[in-house]
């Protein structure tokens, strides 16, 4: 997930139309019909995110371990340390998959409860093998695909200690090994692999803002360090798998970017066209600009190149792949995974040398949200359907309409009240849904789409104030229940309609899951009546057991006493 704390409003009231050309900057209607036989559904998690057992079982510490415990760096200094309790929740939460009729599961695993120190000759964590393995096994056993990321953001902490993490070169073999070992435990089992989970994230939140882990401000120069890095990193496991591991394994290995849609302000103003595509490159062109064509995009390096030389320096600050490296980072995607949650509006605006070198100053634009967009939970996260298609097509014509998996896209809400009747999250799965169903119908190559997320979890420097599940957590209860919301049931639905069929069956749908979650409701309505119950069997009960048995220890001795005395 991100944090945008860029954004300025501008009220643009967006017009309703029944035309369905993509091309247009309007709304389109509702399309009723079901996607393609073998389309996979799935829903999502990573590892930090709600594992828990952040030191059980010869895990080693992770950079998220070490940040979360850092004072003030979290909302209301929460952690990960236990989040879902999934590490020991497994098998109840496949059985959550399995009633859904999931396709497909995509998960993370960490890399240092594999490896604690992060290096593959130091130490290799069996008891961490064996828990994914099972996990894997339980999922097949179900008929759930999974699909495995191998890097969610969470670096081994001594490999930022020792090395200073992304910023050096050594990751990029230190995390080929990890992958490596990784493919020779699970690659029987596992057919799809992501290398990395949204690398904008990693190093602009990582190495720029310093907002995420590891928390590093290394303005104008960490973040395209950093992801040079992790971009060479990528290719390097692409090809260990494919000389390696793909003639007998027989499997794909991709990346998962995530990107908002830059749509321009003004549709007939070149400049808000060229920003809103610069817009564009400078997020998902970033990366998915050397993994399908060998480099940055062209106006990285010419805005970056251009900036770099007004502050002084002799030589950008992006860096440069040599040939070489071009060659070898080029066609290293077997699928391209996307994440996508929102749009923003974009035009241009030219940021002063005098504001200092910075990712965000370099791209010389602003970006605009439409105050009636609906935005029931993140700041930065508003409904804008429509901006998904334009992405899914952008993507098509862009790089030549690769295999796209969305392996991110969902809503959260940022309330204190526990309602289960979700509306706003079923609405927005409906109509990001429908949108992409009409992306397939232009003929963009989409396999599946992946929910976010599964659970209710730790959502980043947003501690557990924002909830994306699809099933409610209780982070107060010490066994972490889950508590289907009204969305489960809505989803549910698609996933067994493979889409929209019609409008009559589509509109009973809503309906029938609220009715389903009011049963929820009552059931998380009995949380107090739970704790309650905890609290008597984990404290009352063992301290009264104490306190009888001290009473006749005490009772024993003045029998004995008395009885002596009669003597």
């Amino acid at each position: 997930m991100q944090s945008w704390f860029h954004v300025v409003a501008l009220v643009l009231l967006v017009s309703a139309s029944e035309d369905f050309d993509w091309t247009k900057n309007q709304r389109t209607s509702f399309y009723y019909g079901t996607f393609p036989t073998g389309f996979s559904w799935g829903a999502g998690s990573s590892a930090y995110q709600t594992e828990g057992a952040w030191n059980i079982d010869g895990k080693g510490m992770s950079i998220w371990d070490t940040f979360a415990h850092k004072n003030g760096k979290i909302f209301s200094n929460a952690t990960g340390d236990s989040s879902c309790e999934g590490y020991y929740k497994f098998k109840d939460d496949v059985g959550l998959m399995k009633d859904m009729k999931l396709n497909h599961y995509r998960f993370s695993i960490s890399w240092p409860r594999i490896l604690p120190n992060g290096l593959k000759n130091e130490q290799i964590n069996e008891k961490g093998l064996k828990y994914y393995d099972d996990l894997i096994n339980m999922l097949l056993e179900n008929k759930i695909t999974p699909i495995v990321t191998l890097y969610h953001w969470d670096l081994p902490q001594l490999l930022q200690e020792r090395y200073g993490g992304w910023q050096n070169g050594s990751m990029i073999n230190y995390f080929n090994d990890f992958a490596n070992l990784c493919f020779e435990k699970f690659g029987s089992k596992v057919k799809h692999w992501v290398t990395f989970n949204n690398p904008w994230s990693i190093a602009v939140e990582g190495y720029e803002t310093g907002e995420h882990a590891p928390g590093l401000k290394l303005r104008g120069i960490g973040a395209y360090k950093a992801a040079h890095n992790i971009i060479k990193a990528h290719a390097k496991v692409w090809h260990t798998y494919d000389t390696q591991w793909r003639s007998k394994q027989k499997g794909l290995v991709g990346l998962s970017l995530t990107a908002d849609w830059g749509e321009p302000v003004d549709s007939s103003n070149q400049r808000d066209i060229e920003a809103a595509d610069r817009y564009m490159q400078f997020s998902l062109g970033w990366f998915a600009s050397p993994v399908f064509y060998g480099d940055y995009p062209q106006v990285m390096k010419e805005y970056i190149g251009r900036k770099s030389g007004q502050t002084g320096l002799g030589v950008s600050r992006l860096p440069m792949f040599s040939p070489q490296e071009k060659s070898y980072v080029r066609g290293t995607c077997d699928f391209l995974g996307l994440g996508h949650f929102t749009t923003r509006y974009v035009t241009q605006k030219n940021q002063p040398s005098a504001l200092g070198d910075s990712y965000f100053t370099d791209r010389d634009l602003a970006e605009l949200v439409d105050p009636l967009w609906p935005d029931p939970g993140s700041e930065w996260l508003y409904s804008v359907p429509w901006g998904f298609r334009r992405m899914l097509n952008f993507i098509k014509t862009q790089y030549g309409n690769p295999m796209i998996y969305v392996t991110e896209n969902g809503v959260s809400e940022k309330m204190m009240c526990t309602d289960l009747c979700d509306d706003w999250r079923i609405h927005y799965y409906k109509e990001y849904i429908n949108e992409m169903l009409k992306a397939v119908k232009d003929g963009v190559n989409v396999r599946g789409y992946t929910a976010w997320s599964l659970l209710d979890n730790f959502e980043w420097d947003e501690g557990f104030s924002e909830r994306f599940g699809l099933f409610y957590v209780d982070f107060s209860s010490k066994n972490k229940p889950r508590y289907p919301k009204a969305s489960v049931q809505y989803y549910k639905r698609i996933i067994s309609s493979n889409g929209f069929p019609n409008q009559r069956e589509v509109e009973s749908w809503k309906r029938k899951s609220k009715e389903m979650c009011s049963t929820s409701n009552q059931l998380l309505a009995a949380d107090p009546l739970i704790g309650h119950m905890e609290l008597v069997t984990e404290i009352v009960v063992p301290t009264v057991c104490t306190l009888c048995i001290l009473l006749s220890a005490v009772f024993l001795m003045f029998l004995l006493r008395s009885a002596s005395e009669n003597i």
